[in-house]
């Protein structure tokens, strides 16, 4: 078996042995849940986001309210589960798109020193900037859609996979079975493709929980500074800033948005965890 196939099959069978802990297992069923019900947001909610009803401004929880409404009489419920659907759609597409193009950023890096020292220069000096900064001051300066707000919080993402993809290359490049390649006169891109490639997908993975979890936070921190989404979009952090205003009559306002927040972070984290023990074991009980 070559080297870089087995490389492909060792995570694949770690995954597969050890039953997962049980904090595991109710880490993936609470994230299920939640991206279910976002899914399903029109079925499982009992109103409209933006319904209005004046008559019914800050009502408490009862049987048609299940979390009250607030200062504008719309069902908290229903915005809550509403705000799901863009916190996971922000998350998905920052975690994506910085995979996408830090990849091919490190493997170039990686492997052509010409570049490493330009392109590394690059991502130093673009996570010299505090990301929250960065993503406030792109938001500010342009049009706070969804995509601008995506877009915004990838963008200080891209150098840590940059960086952490370049480091598994440069690990890679010294084994004895990638000299044995450039010995054969593999071209540079086929070998990238075959040998170093594979090396780079498990931390990868993990990685890309992690940024996940932090895109879905930082969104919510956007929001609740009021540079984010639009208030006409419920989302969990613009919810926490309307009740933030009436944290004295109903705190519940502010309790449940941050409440599934805290739970969406808390389990794509522990599934990242879990993640990273069974692709790298070396790496269990350390944070990344």
């Amino acid at each position: 078996m070559k080297p870089s196939q087995s490389a492909q099959k060792a995570p694949r069978s770690r995954l597969l042995t050890n039953p997962p802990h049980w904090t595991t297992v109710l880490a993936l069923v609470v994230l299920v849940i939640i991206v279910a019900i976002a899914v399903f947001a029109p079925a499982v909610a009992n109103f409209e986001p933006t319904q209005l009803n004046a008559m019914m401004r800050l009502k408490p929880a009862d049987d048609t309210y299940w979390m009250g409404t607030d200062s504008y009489g719309r069902d908290l419920y229903s915005r809550v589960i509403y705000g799901a659907q863009v916190s996971l759609l922000v998350g998905a597409g920052v975690s994506i798109g910085a995979l996408v193009i830090g990849l091919p950023l490190g493997l170039l890096a990686g492997w052509f020193r010409g570049l490493d020292a330009v392109l590394m220069r690059m991502m130093d000096g673009m996570m010299a900037i505090p990301g929250i900064l960065l993503a406030i001051a792109i938001v500010a300066l342009t049009d706070a859609g969804l995509t601008t707000v995506i877009i915004a919080i990838m963008l200080p993402e891209i150098p840590q996979v940059v960086r952490l993809v370049r480091s598994r290359v440069l690990s890679t490049r010294s084994e004895t079975f990638v000299d044995a390649a450039v010995l054969l006169g593999t071209p540079p891109l086929r070998l990238i493709w075959r040998h170093l490639l594979p090396s780079t997908i498990a931390p990868l993975i993990v990685q890309g929980t992690y940024i996940y979890a932090s895109a879905i936070l930082t969104e919510a921190a956007l929001s609740f500074l009021g540079v984010g989404i639009g208030t006409e979009t419920p989302t969990w952090g613009n919810i926490m800033a309307e009740g933030r205003l009436y944290f004295a009559l109903n705190p519940w306002l502010v309790y449940w948005p941050a409440i599934v927040l805290s739970l969406c972070i808390l389990s794509i984290n522990l599934l990242g965890d879990a993640l990273r023990d069974r692709l790298d074991p070396k790496m269990k009980g350390r944070s990344i």
